[in-house]
């Protein structure tokens, strides 16, 4: 059977009185720019050319303290511990703070957990360890602020407890000595969605700005803000942070770096991954890069995307990116398999709920996260998946913008050993005689949100354009949108009603569909290539309509443009507002 189209969402029509606004600007880009909220004619040229401001990090709540503190420990020549999480957010926080404590002269030291051993955040047994260890200070990246019981332990232990994080604020404060999260009440500092290393950058930023104005290191600190921008760049865009605001300029500086890289494993995983200097992008991070660094904690530990991208030498970043893309193959395909597995559960549950929990044994606790979000894709419905062990469950959620799942899991937090996240994806482990109650009240809790929702999956439409009026230069236009992500999405095209010359079905699996498409007035052809829709094959009529980002395929040396199909439908009679 052909895949069901989703709704196509047109944008509005740009007003004439905004195009003249920024006439000065190509009409496609302006009405891109008001899709996404940008009006103002300095505000459009700022998006465009400009590189935002960075916001004074003392602004944050609890960075001074935080400073502080650190500092007096690197005086003292206090052990501090950099306790951070296994996803690439928290590996890229954890080795740029580790970095930033040794260049002012102190001993950091990193302490990841395993995902499966340990779990996500902090745990007692890790900080018994690293006060046994000696440690004065821990400092959280990525994670804590709804640890408040393990923060208070580590309080009793003697350690001066600093959380950094980014996700959303539980029902108290942990009781550290200083908490920093802009999503704190409270806290003034304007932008609110850093991602975890976003967070440690500014802590980061907050300390050498303190040693220009009062050295303590040994020696003049060899390092600049800059050169820490390529792994707030990396974490940012893995852990799908809103690329608006102060991430953009983050990413935009920190894309700089990558595409000049100096450390040697962030050359190497380059090198392994066939990624010129120069041709990295947001896109690269979040599909080639991100996916390398996020295997480590998926299928062994985080601690090897840390080795690699801390590593002092070229031989050893080469053999642990030649590592990396090994486990990330191996990724894919046990992602494959579970989400196969879990269909079948959906299967049992049967169809037209408002939520889906899915628990297995024979689920792998760092892939359930990418077969929730695959379902939820699928299905455009909230899915929780969770591997169940013989006393308790460990699993994740990822949901739909009608749903926020963590404020879901808030309801639930009776039910719960514990839970955290953001409105789209969270984590949460449930005693398994607690599994029944939490599948039923989730339901219910989605039942009441999303009854009265229409929940087809959709894809925005930012224009309808002609195939003969893309170009080169239109693409040149389309990139100055970049860091394209979360919150700024790649522009989605659209053209209607163009002829259908070729289709066939690629991929190892036959799952992708390779088209050719020409122009419905001129003929001109064009190469499409349509991701997880080759089912479409055999069933598509001669004209259809195409939804797409325009893209470059680069192959044998050679560059072109090509259409990134994100949905196809028959063609209509008219266009479906």
């Amino acid at each position: 059977m052909p895949p069901t189209p989703k709704r196509w969402d047109f944008a509005p029509a740009l007003p004439p009185r905004q195009r003249a606004r920024l006439a000065h600007l190509h009409p496609l880009i302006v009405q891109i720019l008001y899709n996404r909220g940008v009006s103002d004619p300095e505000e459009a040229d700022a998006f465009l050319h400009g590189v935002g401001r960075f916001s004074d990090p003392f602004r944050m709540l609890g960075v001074r303290r935080a400073v502080d503190r650190i500092r007096a420990a690197i005086r003292a020549g206090e052990r501090i511990v950099v306790y951070g999480d296994f996803d690439a957010d928290g590996v890229t926080a954890t080795a740029l703070l580790v970095q930033v404590i040794a260049a002012l002269g102190g001993e950091g030291v990193p302490y990841i957990p395993h995902r499966v051993d340990e779990g996500y955040g902090l745990n007692c047994d890790a900080l018994d360890k690293v006060a046994a260890d000696g440690a004065r200070v821990v400092i959280t990246v990525d994670c804590g602020i709804r640890s408040t019981d393990e923060v208070a332990y580590g309080n009793g232990l003697g350690l001066d407890m600093i959380v950094t994080d980014h996700h959303s604020i539980g029902p108290v404060l942990p009781p550290a000595l200083a908490v920093i999260n802009p999503k704190q009440p409270g806290d003034p500092y304007p932008f609110k969605d850093l991602a975890g290393v976003g967070i440690a950058f500014k802590l980061a930023q907050a300390l050498l700005i303190a040693e220009q104005r009062e050295p303590i290191a040994p020696a003049p600190v060899g390092l600049a803000e800059r050169d820490l921008l390529d792994l707030v760049a990396l974490g940012t865009v893995a852990d799908l942070a809103p690329l608006i605001g102060e991430n953009r300029a983050l990413v935009q500086r920190g894309l700089a770096e990558l595409n000049r890289p100096r450390r040697p494993g962030i050359q190497a995983m380059l090198e392994e991954a066939g990624l010129e200097p120069g041709r990295v992008d947001a896109t690269a991070i979040g599909f080639v890069l991100g996916p390398r660094i996020n295997a480590a904690g998926r299928l062994t530990t985080a601690d090897h995307s840390y080795n690699l991208l801390t590593a002092p030498d070229a031989l050893t970043a080469k053999g642990l990116a030649e590592y990396l893309s090994q486990l990330n193959r191996e990724r894919q395909d046990r992602t494959r398999q579970l989400v196969d597995m879990a269909r079948e559960h959906l299967v049992a549950q049967g169809p037209d709920r408002y939520l889906y929990l899915i628990a297995d044994s024979r689920f792998e606790p760092g892939i359930v996260g990418l077969v929730a979000g695959r379902l939820t894709e699928e299905l455009y419905r909230p899915t929780l998946v969770a591997e169940q062990g013989d006393d308790v469950t460990h699993g994740s959620a990822r949901s739909i913008p009608e749903f926020n799942i963590t404020a879901a899991l808030d309801e639930c937090s009776d039910l719960l050993v514990r839970h955290g996240g953001h409105a789209a994806a969270a984590g949460f482990t449930v005693h398994n005689e607690d599994l029944p109650a939490l599948r039923a009240r989730l339901e219910e809790i989605a039942a009441r949100e999303l009854a009265d929702q229409d929940l087809q999956p959709s894809v925005g439409i930012d224009a309808v354009v002609n195939l003969n009026d893309l170009d080169w230069a239109v693409q040149e236009k389309l990139a100055q949108l970049e860091p394209c992500g979360y919150a700024n999405p790649q522009p989605v095209l659209a053209s209607l009603s163009v002829g259908l010359a070729v289709q066939r079905q690629v991929g190892a699996d036959r799952r992708h569909l390779k088209l050719t498409v020409t122009d419905s007035e001129t003929g001109q052809a064009w190469d499409a290539i349509a991701f997880r829709q080759g089912d479409w094959f055999g069933h598509l009529p001669p004209r259809i309509d195409l939804a797409y980002t325009l893209e470059v395929n680069e192959f044998n040396g050679r560059r072109s443009l090509q259409l990134n199909v994100k949905d196809i439908r028959p063609a209509q009679a008219s266009r479906s507002w």
